[in-house]
């Protein structure tokens, strides 16, 4: 019967700070949007520009071709 008069309190305690979380986001926007992040997983990302293996490297290529 003891460990009621701890457990109580302690419940009382665990209560409010799920309470004062669920504020703090509906306060901070977390739950406006809840359909776009399920869809912005199935948009493909632009696929990235292509990049030329030579860029860049004419120069070495250029002192490589005086050495020889």
């Amino acid at each position: 019967m003891e460990s009621i008069y701890l457990l109580i309190p302690i419940s009382v305690l665990l209560v409010f700070g799920i309470a004062l979380a669920f504020w703090w986001s509906v306060r901070s926007g977390q739950f406006d949007d809840l359909e776009g992040p399920g869809f912005r997983v199935l948009m493909d990302d632009q696929p990235p520009p292509a990049v030329d293996a030579n860029k860049g490297k004419g120069e070495a290529n250029a002192a490589k071709a005086e050495e020889v």
